[in-house]
C-alpha cells in the first residue's frame, strides 16, 4: 500500500492576549511571516498580528489509508492547541482543513510528464 501525504491547515483567532504576549508575537513576527508558510511535521505558524489577530498553522502528515487523514487532523489539531496553550496563549475558533495530495488534481505540467511517461 503507498503512502498518502497529507496537508493539514489549522486556523483560529488569538483571544484575550495580554500586552506582554502581543508585544513577543509582534517581536517574532518575522520568522511567522506568511511568506515564509511552509507545510511541515512540526507545523508551521504564520499570523500578521499587527493587520489582525488570526493564525494559521500548517501541517504536513501521512498515512496508508484514505481515512487515515481524520487521526491527522486530530494530531495537528492537538499540536497547535499544545503550542498555544504552551505559551499561554488564548485562542478561539479553531478550525482546519486536510488534502491528501494522493487525490489532488495533476497541473498541466504533470499530467503531461504522466503521459510522456506512460502513466
Amino acid at each position: 500500500m503507498a503512502t498518502r501525504t497529507f496537508r493539514i491547515t489549522v486556523r483560529g483567532v488569538f483571544d484575550g492576549l495580554s500586552t506582554d504576549q502581543r508585544s513577543e508575537l509582534l517581536a517574532r513576527a518575522a520568522e511567522h511571516d506568511v511568506l515564509r508558510a511552509a507545510f511541515t511535521p512540526e507545523g508551521h505558524l504564520s499570523y500578521d498580528i499587527a493587520a489582525r489577530p488570526a493564525f494559521t498553522f500548517r501541517f504536513l502528515d501521512s498515512g496508508e489509508a484514505e481515512e487515515d487523514i481524520l487521526d491527522a487532523t486530530e494530531r495537528a489539531e492537538d499540536a497547535a492547541r499544545e503550542w498555544l496553550g504552551q505559551r499561554g496563549y488564548g485562542f478561539k475558533n479553531l478550525r482546519s482543513s486536510a488534502e491528501d495530495l494522493s487525490q489532488a488534481p495533476l497541473g498541466k505540467r504533470q499530467r503531461r510528464e504522466a503521459a510522456r511517461n506512460g502513466a
